[in-house]
């Protein structure tokens, strides 16, 4: 196996769109590393140019020690798993497995060796016979893991492999590559638009959003210290709830949004920081960080405000509850319990040391 090793790499196309502007991380040996992001961030072209399916406009790549920038994708000692599974429907999977060792002039051995192996490692050994139109959706693309697999390369790219699967298959597949990886020690990286499959399969996350990297960051930091407006919104299911407005620290703290207020710690709003921000500010709160109070359970109502029930969503072990607040709507995950009717006024409680800050122009976080 290998690291990778990108240095401002930068795709600009003939017409003039910037699809990556100047991405720099690394890949460490036997790290399995998810690029997340919108629909044309850039996620998939960064991993065609590691390919070597795009030609690079600028900076430099390295896969090991290698400089790769003109090796043509052949020669890069990589895998691809992409999201069609793109197997010959008249070939067993067998005979799919092998046909890239084949290509290669690899001895008959060697290859049913290999290929004994990957079956093994992807409990494909009874379905060797089969032609790819009798198996499902997951065994198909544990087939295309497979033909990635026997080639043991030095670093496995899989771009969305799980999207045309449905959730249960997702899920098992998910499953299927994390203890692949951990199996395998292998160098991966996983394209994916999912925050669900970047939280639960990478060791670190790329988050990108239209061509500029976001942040890098292990998925829990993501989570919980976002480096900007875009972060903060993006990871997280539901997604963080946002309060835009100007701080007041007369008669107390408190953000001043939309005709209501939020009621703010006065130690938070004295941070340097905070106190330097002349313009609006947007306050992040997870819908976790939200409760709703029992009756005689308010106390003393400082960290609480009162909203209009817009829907309750119960899924089971937990109810989204979508509320109105400040004009717009907001959500709460809390416990199954009794609750308003739509309609109906609910008071809730947030907890203040957990709220997140952004500067409303530029949409970096307040520290």
């Amino acid at each position: 196996m290998a690291g990778v090793r990108l240095h401002q790499v930068r795709k600009v196309y003939d017409n003039g769109q910037v699809a990556v502007a100047g991405a720099s991380f690394e890949v460490a040996d036997g790290e399995l590393v998810a690029l997340v992001g919108p629909s044309g961030c850039g996620k998939s072209t960064l991993l065609r140019m590691i390919a070597g399916l795009e030609t690079i406009t600028r900076g430099t790549l390295h896969i090991g020690e290698r400089l790769v920038n003109d090796v043509p994708p052949r020669d890069r000692d990589i895998a691809m798993v992409f999201q069609s599974y793109a197997l010959y429907p008249h070939m067993s999977v067998r005979e799919n497995l092998a046909f890239g060792l084949r290509l290669r002039g690899v001895d008959r051995a060697r290859i049913d060796a290999q290929v004994r192996a990957a079956a093994a490692t992807l409990e494909l050994d009874e379905l060797l016979e089969r032609k790819p139109r009798a198996l499902s959706g997951g065994q198909r693309q544990r087939v295309a893991l497979g033909r990635a697999l026997v080639r043991n390369p030095r670093v496995f790219l899989l771009d969305e492999p799980l999207s045309n699967l449905d959730a249960k298959l997702r899920l098992s597949m998910r499953t299927e590559i994390g203890r692949l990886h951990r199996r395998l020690r292998a160098t991966m990286l996983y394209v994916t638009h999912d925050q669900i499959e970047a939280m639960t399969l990478g060791q670190r996350i790329v988050v990108l959003n239209a061509g500029e990297i976001q942040q890098i960051d292990t998925p829990m930091n993501l989570y919980n210290e976002p480096a900007n407006l875009f972060v903060a919104g993006f990871i997280g299911s539901p997604a963080m709830n946002f309060f835009r407005g100007r701080l007041a620290l007369v008669p107390r703290a408190q953000l001043l949004c939309a005709g209501a207020a939020l009621a703010l710690p006065a130690a938070q709003l004295a941070s340097s920081a905070l106190a330097s921000v002349a313009g609006e500010v947007i306050v992040g709160m997870r819908p976790e960080d939200l409760a709703v109070c029992q009756r005689g359970d308010e106390g003393d109502g400082e960290f609480t405000l009162e909203a209009t029930v817009e829907s309750v969503e119960p899924v089971g072990n937990e109810i989204f509850l979508t509320v109105q607040f400040a004009a717009e709507e907001r959500v709460c995950r809390v416990p199954p319990q009794p609750l308003p009717e739509p309609g109906r006024a609910v008071r809730l409680r947030y907890q203040p040391q957990k709220l997140k800050y952004f500067d409303a122009a530029t949409g970096t976080r307040l520290a």
